[in-house]
């Protein structure tokens, strides 16, 4: 299982990425949760096959069609064992 956590950077925020995210990983069968930051970013915590894994961060640095996504950090964390995927 791989386990990634998310910074999204750009316009991200107020352009449906959280609800689009939350769809996306649902339809690729990973876990964990996405939020916005107070900075203006949104957050995310990615669990599951690590070919999903790579495919919803594919996603990520695309995002909803509103939004601008400007870059994307990523960095390996241990896995949180969520059940779902979550908009928190």
């Amino acid at each position: 299982m791989a386990s990634k956590h998310v910074v999204v950077h750009g316009q991200v925020q107020g352009v449906f990425y959280r609800s689009s995210a939350r769809d996306t990983a649902n339809g690729l069968g990973v876990t964990g949760w996405v939020r916005n930051r107070d900075d203006g970013t949104v957050e995310m915590l990615v669990e599951g096959d690590e070919d999903a894994v790579d495919r919803m961060i594919a996603w990520a640095r695309e995002g909803s069609p509103q939004a601008r996504v400007s870059d994307v950090e990523v960095s390996d964390t241990e896995p949180q064992g969520s059940r779902s995927f979550e908009e928190t």
